[in-house]
């Protein structure tokens, strides 16, 4: 009786003194799992970390986070997951409830809400409202990718040092990037520096390069537009003179279709500019399927279309 006594109370010891780290309790040749909503926070998870780590994203390419709903296999596999890393600022505002409960039983994550509220955008209509696309001004993901390093590191603290030099790597290829995108967009005449969207998913863009933007509905696609939405783009599009809009990989393609026909009939003519990346990225093993793909593809999109 004394020694069943004996192993209880040390199995129970043992459960206490355990580490909340990512990397305990997994064999040797395991790694830690990370869940991810979008694929950009994915492919920065996948740039910091290295091998280190499998990274499972839920959203693949055409996939609208504003309307997303999780599946039971996506409870599953969150289930599953050692680190969760989502964007916050309401972008998956319908897995909201069950990114908090889960913050009880492991390490969740928000990265967009780490990054200073100076540095985040609202929206004309409703300042109260936070836009949660941070990815398109490029010094903002810095900040939110920081908070990937942080965890990490905090995570699986024998691989800090690897994790810091591999975002500082990462970091200069986004400097490099920023810059890029700067020349190429100086080639559109200023005049003509209007990138109209079916949603409010540039601003962050916008900002950042330099370029009046327009969205014919709110920050999230679940916000609803009617003909006069559409009358004052047409207007707009009309007054500024405007040859091309631009549809988005995770939208329908209506809403640009009926400012089309509506600048056709006061005779303006608008063409589609080509298709953005916008809340969603392209597929796994293309260019467009990486952050810098996916960035370098909609900047040459929309100056070849403009300039």
């Amino acid at each position: 009786m004394k020694k069943i006594l004996f192993l209880f109370v040390t199995a129970v010891l043992l459960v206490g003194c355990s580490s909340n780290n990512a990397s305990e309790n997994l064999g040797e040749d395991e790694k830690p799992l990370v869940i991810t909503t979008t694929g950009q926070i994915a492919d920065a998870v996948k740039e910091i970390a290295g091998d280190h780590v499998e990274v499972k994203s839920l959203m693949g390419p055409g996939v609208d986070p504003h309307l997303y709903k999780a599946t039971q296999g996506d409870l599953q596999t969150l289930e599953k997951g050692d680190i969760i890393f989502y964007n916050g600022l309401e972008l998956e505002g319908k897995m909201s409830d069950i990114f908090e409960k889960m913050k009880k039983e492991k390490t969740v994550i928000a990265i967009g809400e780490a990054i200073p509220k100076d540095q985040i955008l609202s929206n004309e209509l409703h300042p109260n409202l936070s836009d949660p696309h941070i990815w398109f001004d490029i010094n903002v993901w810095k900040l939110a990718t920081k908070e990937i390093t942080k965890t990490l590191s905090k995570e699986m603290p024998d691989y800090k040092e690897e994790f810091t030099k591999n975002e500082e790597a990462y970091f200069t290829k986004l400097s490099e990037l920023s810059d890029w995108a700067d020349k190429r967009i100086s080639e559109i005449p200023e005049k003509q520096r209007v990138l109209v969207t079916a949603h409010d998913a540039f601003n962050y863009f916008g900002n950042s390069h330099g370029m009046e933007v327009r969205g014919l509905q709110g920050l999230s696609t679940d916000s609803e537009y009617g003909l006069k939405d559409i009358q004052n783009i047409v207007d707009f599009l009309v007054k500024k003179n405007i040859k091309a809009v631009f549809v988005e990989s995770s939208v329908s393609d209506k809403a640009m279709k009926a400012v089309i026909e509506g600048a056709k009939e006061k005779g303006h003519t608008i063409q589609i500019g080509g298709q953005l990346y916008s809340d969603a990225m392209g597929a796994e093993g293309t260019e467009e399927g990486t952050y810098i793909g996916m960035y370098k593809h909609n900047i040459n999109t929309i100056v070849d279309s403009l300039k």
